[in-house]
């Protein structure tokens, strides 16, 4: 059976020179618009006040014409998922958010209606990072430990949002962005997307591209790199 999904999924949610979520309103309004999404479901869970991140969120949508809702305060956190016409997972610290969808049960419940039932998803930062496999690839650091680094899996490959090229010239000897990664695809033979500020991956079913108006840098299973320019097909990394 082909799959529903319908994804977008940003680097960041914030770009220099741009307001809160300005950089990707043309995409936010391509998917909610195909959608007919009047309301979002914002789940707040990788920041720690959740009614303020909320309200951020809401801030920026409510002028374009979309309402904002918490998940955090429904009582019924699985009907209000079964009901709603998008959900934005938003960013903060990737641990934090992967352990609290695991403490409340939300990973089957979401990946079902995202993947069988084509409910929309948009995830900045790390809610990009737990919508892929696992959050191995995340830049955060693990204040909180969930049961397991397995995520969503609502695309079948690894992003590193925020990525960040090695600078030119440092005189810096820790490691740098790209070897992190390249150790990562070393152990576990899988490809790893690096997202930089400002673009996103759409996904429509089993098609992918890339958005935004910068590369992005593709570390493959085989050890190799590439770049990949703005409007990519990406649908190949759709392949298990």
């Amino acid at each position: 059976m082909a799959s529903a999904r319908n994804l977008l999924l940003l680097s960041s949610s914030r770009l220099h020179g741009h307001g809160y979520l300005e950089h990707a309103r043309g995409q936010l309004e391509d998917l909610f618009k195909g959608a007919n999404v009047k309301t979002v479901l914002f789940v707040p869970y990788a920041l720690r006040d959740h009614d303020k991140y909320t309200a951020t969120v809401r801030n920026a949508l409510q002028p374009w014409g979309y309402n904002v809702e918490g998940l955090h305060t429904k009582p019924d956190r699985e009907k209000a998922l079964k009901e709603a016409q998008a959900i934005f997972v938003g960013g903060g610290n990737t641990f934090v958010l992967l352990r609290t969808l695991y403490e409340m049960q939300l990973l089957d419940p979401i990946r079902e209606l995202v993947l069988q039932r084509g409910l929309p998803y948009v995830g900045s930062s790390a809610g990009t990072n737990v919508a892929t496999r696992s959050i191995h690839t995340t830049n955060d650091m693990p204040v909180a430990y969930p049961p397991s680094f397995e995520a969503l899996a609502l695309v079948p490959f690894n992003i590193n949002p925020h990525y960040l090229d090695p600078e030119s010239g440092s005189q810096h000897k820790g490691e740098t962005r790209d070897e992190r990664i390249e150790e990562f695809v070393a152990y576990h033979g899988l490809p790893v997307l690096g997202l930089r500020e400002g673009t996103s991956v759409r996904v429509q079913g089993e098609k992918a591209t890339l958005l935004g108006d910068r590369h992005a840098k593709l570390f493959k299973p085989d050890g190799e790199a590439e770049e990949l320019a703005p409007q990519a097909d990406l649908s190949f990394l759709m392949q298990k």
